[in-house]
């Protein structure tokens, strides 16, 4: 019976109740050793009447076994495995070593994960219990968070323990979390009461609850031993966990020599009770000594395992141990483990080195490797730093320092790669793994610390690379060309072209060479010169050949290269194929740099909705993977996207946080977006004054990064501003230096807005010229809003030159637009313009659609294309009946009753 744990038993027993009908809840419990976590799970397991109870315990010993954790847990869910979507199932199998296969990253675990929990809940309600998250294995914590972030109309409870202060995915995943605290007097003395033989005074109880705070199993230990208690000196309460180590070392203690050492050896190993006997016969004990720690209630020994009262009870054993006597159970250990087990065995090895083992380095790398293989990139990532610390030879630790590091920025762990690398470089290693460690050191800074510092070092490492390695130095140099853009750095970008120009010739892998031309083309055109060629012959090679199919780099790359020439119809599809692969591959980790590239798409056609619902996605997955330069870009494009629709204090949020994300991460290109969403914001208002705060503070941004592209210039806004604040003066000069950028550019967007700020300025008879050419330059972009606002641009002017009926003609267009796009600011504008040349516009009401969330429109958009409600799950990350939530949602917001409506309201 729990003592003290009313109002945390009803808690546990209002989440089992909602996951009976359908609502699924989570809580994370944390607390000090002994608290009560284990035993509050415990009652969660009585209590799970009706449900299917799925149980695992994280244990020191197994925190290094891929995916050992999850497969305890999800053992009684396999026979599922077979239903979920075909790239989980594989990936899930691997990763749990049911069969051959490589299990990819650490996102496609978390969704067969989430998959195979609905799938088992389909049945009947599912408690999953986890017991000491923190001491599972990395792999599986990351896997059971990912999953519990998403859970929300599926009939599972998630209940987790752990403690606070220590590493673990589940409580750091901003799950509902459960603090329990000591229980109170009254409870204690209930407790002590229990275990005591005799009466115990009430002060002496009150003494012991002070100096436990109230924990319930120091208030157990103790109990039993309260004479030594009541002698001890008075002094301040000593921290719980000391309190109990010190009881459980000193039970420990009374034992015989074999039965310590028999329990030291349980204590290195994973309860396994066979191995356990063959390392104590190989120590000259006989095992059945253990019978003395579990009658010190120390162990329980059944089915086969030996089981330790408390984790802390293991880790008193452990630690109080001499050094010399961990090291000979390690090689007890190691010689107990049949063959199959070579992984475990290698990591017992390891412990018993002291200096270098070429052998015991050379184990622990193949076992990092299988690791690898599936999925358990933490894991590996241990492995092999362990395997370079044991390398004699420099070559082996600088190689396995680079693999470290590789597998430790797959698992989600970017400081802790940095450091790997740049241990790896410090031994100079030969050139393919110097280059491999500045390739990933660059992708960890460009996505998650500051693009600048991941420029300077990529071009450095391609400069050191040119001579021996062109194919890496291409690479370095491709990527020094991204980190460039995030920046805005012409100069940079110029840079990186003409030092891919002189690689390209030796090029010896056909996909580099693409790459090179792709990335250099960008470049080029970035930086205001021609590069549109190169940027159509590498696409089409891109989407067309196997090339590059396994870099990194290739999905980015193929949305790039058409975004880039901001032409309409020029190998657009291939972002929806390239979207649509990395869904298939459950790319999570590469989807918030396409899903921005896909959103600022949307954001530049008449896609608005689906510009918000792509940046809503990108922003929710940024901040689940750590990609700060992701998450700052994509908010300064939301913000971007709200200004135009006139969400004032959407726009404010989104830009404040952005602004703040890239000045601090040196992303100009953020702040530059966020800047101009403030001054598109006021400019919408009708606040010109207002909105030359923010553009000025733009330039100046651009100016200190050195940013030339016209397309960065917030030099329209400008002339606009000027115009309507009667400063023809200050937009003169702005408007002829624009023009002369854009002209060097060649790209059409760039050259349709320096012709309209030429209509701006230019005299009457100069309007349908200077305007005409905005608009026929328009037709070769597919921005639906910059042609939009030439149009209301050009009306006022007519209206003002008093040819009211041809500004009716544009303006008519323009209010059209606007209303089509949502953009209400604009759109009245443009209603005032018109009704100032004598006609009174007829306003539209919004689209129903646009009251759906982002979340929920990208799920209708799935299910409208024809997925099924699994398909859709999968792609979203969701559950089936997460996606039935929302689809019931969507209905009634549109007032409609099928799927058939659906498709045909979401293609209107």
């Amino acid at each position: 019976m729990l003592r003290g744990r009313y109002n945390e038993l009803g808690v546990v027993e209002r989440l089992l109740a909602a996951a009976r009908v359908g609502a699924s809840g989570v809580l994370v419990i944390t607390g000090e050793p002994g608290i009560g976590k284990t035993s509050l799970i415990d009652e969660a397991a009585t209590l799970a009447t009706g449900m299917r109870v799925l149980r695992a315990r994280g244990t020191s010993a197994e925190r290094e076994i891929p995916f050992g954790g999850l497969l305890q847990l999800l053992r009684p869910a396999l026979g599922e495995l077979e239903w979920i979507p075909p790239p989980q199932r594989g990936a899930l199998a691997a990763a749990l070593a049911l069969r051959e296969g490589v299990a990819g990253d650490r996102f496609v675990i978390g969704a067969a994960t989430l998959s195979i929990l609905c799938r088992y809940a389909e049945s009947a309600p599912v408690a999953v219990l986890i017991d000491d998250a923190h001491l599972l294995d990395r792999p599986s914590a990351e896997a059971l968070a990912f999953a519990a972030r998403r859970l929300l109309a599926d009939p599972i409870v998630l209940l987790a323990t752990g403690r606070p202060g220590e590493p673990n995915p589940l409580a750091e995943a901003d799950l509902p979390q459960l603090l329990l605290q000591g229980v109170g007097l009254e409870a204690a003395q209930q407790i002590v009461r229990d275990r005591s033989v005799r009466r115990v005074p009430v002060d002496l109880v009150a003494r012991l609850h002070h100096r436990v705070a109230g924990n319930p199993l120091a208030l157990l230990e103790l109990a039993g031993d309260l004479d030594r208690f009541d002698r001890a000196a008075p002094g301040a309460p000593a921290p719980v966990s000391a309190v109990l180590a010190q009881a459980f070392a000193a039970r420990a203690e009374q034992l015989t020599p074999p039965a310590r050492t028999a329990l030291l050896v349980a204590a290195a190993e994973d309860g396994d009770l066979g191995v356990v006997a063959r390392a104590c016969a190989t120590l000259d004990v006989d095992v059945t000594v253990l019978a003395e720690a579990e009658q010190a209630a120390l162990v329980t020994i059944v089915d086969g395992r030996v089981e330790f009262r408390h984790p802390l009870v293991r880790s008193a054993v452990y630690t109080s141990a001499e050094p010399a006597e961990r090291r000979v159970v390690h090689q007890a250990l190691a010689a107990a483990l049949p063959v199959a087990q070579a992984d475990r065995r290698a990591w017992h090895v390891s412990e018993t080195v002291i200096g270098t083992d070429a052998n015991a380095a050379a184990a622990l790398d193949l076992a990092a490797n299988h690791a690898g293989q599936r999925g358990a990139h933490a894991v590996a990532a241990t492995a092999f730093e362990r395997a370079a610390r044991l390398s004699p030879s420099g070559l082996d630790r600088a190689r396995r320092l680079v693999d470290a590091g590789a597998a430790a920025w797959l698992a989600g762990l970017p400081e802790r790669a940095d450091a790997l690398f740049a241990d790896a470089l410090a031994l100079d290693p030969p050139p393919p793994f110097k280059a491999r460690a500045y390739e990933l050191r660059g992708d960890i800074a460009v996505k998650c610390g500051s693009p600048v510092a991941a420029r300077d070092l990529l071009f450095a490492a391609a400069a050191e690379c040119a001579e021996s390695e062109p194919d890496a130095a291409i690479g370095l140099l491709a990527d020094a060309t991204n980190a460039s853009f995030w920046i805005g750095d012409a100069t940079s970008l110029l840079r990186a072209a003409a030092e891919i120009a002189k690689l390209l010739d030796r090029a010896t892998k056909p996909g580099i060479r693409i790459l090179g031309s792709l990335s250099q083309g960008m470049a080029l055109v970035i930086a205001g010169q021609d590069g549109t060629d190169q940027i159509r012959y590498a696409v089409e090679l891109l989407a067309t050949s196997g090339e590059l199919e396994n870099d990194r780099r290739r999905l980015v790359w193929m949305i790039l290269g058409p975004l880039f020439l901001r032409e309409s119809g020029t190998a657009r599809s291939v972002i929806q194929q390239a979207m649509q692969e990395s869904r298939d591959q459950v790319a999570v980790g590469m989807m918030p740099t396409l899903l921005f590239h896909l959103a600022r798409d949307y954001a530049t056609t008449d896609r608005w909705a689906d510009a918000e619902t792509a940046y809503d996605e990108a922003i929710r997955l940024s901040r689940e993977t750590g990609q700060t330069t992701s998450l700052g870009i994509c908010l300064a494009g939301l913000a971007w996207l709200h200004a135009h629709q006139g969400r004032e204090t959407d726009c404010r949020v989104r830009a404040a946080e952005a602004l703040e994300i890239c000045t601090e991460h040196q992303i100009h290109l953020g702040e530059a977006w966020a800047l101009f969403a403030l001054g598109d914001l006021e400019l919408g208002r009708g606040a010109p004054a207002d909105a030359l705060v923010h553009l000025e503070r733009l330039l100046s941004v651009l100016s200190v990064a050195g940013a030339l592209d016209a397309d960065l210039s917030p030099a329209a806004e400008l002339v606009d501003s000027y115009v309507r604040l009667g400063r023809a003066d200050d937009a003169m000069p702005v408007a002829l230096e624009f023009a002369k950028r854009a002209a060097a550019k060649g790209q059409p967007w760039a050259l349709a807005r320096a012709s309209r700020c030429a209509g701006l300025v230019g005299t009457d008879e100069q309007l349908d010229e200077h305007f005409g050419a905005a608009l026929a330059l328009h037709v070769r972009t597919p921005d639906v809003f910059e042609t939009a606002r030439t149009r209301l641009a050009y009306g006022a002017r007519l209206r003002r030159a008093r040819r009211r009926i041809d500004a009716r003609a544009q303006l008519r267009q323009a209010l059209a637009a606007f209303e089509d796009l949502g953009a209400a600011g604009w759109a009245d504008a443009a209603a005032a313009e018109l009704k100032a040349t004598g006609e009174t516009a007829r306003r539209r009401e919004p689209a129903t659609a646009a009251a759906l969330t982002p979340q929920e429109r990208q799920i209708a958009l799935l299910l409208a294309a024809g997925h099924s409600t699994r398909e859709a799950a999968a792609a979203m990350f969701l559950s089936p009946k997460t996606v039935e939530y929302h689809l019931r949602k969507v209905y009634a917001k549109l007032g409609i009753h099928s799927r058939v409506e659906l498709a045909d309201l979401m293609k209107a």
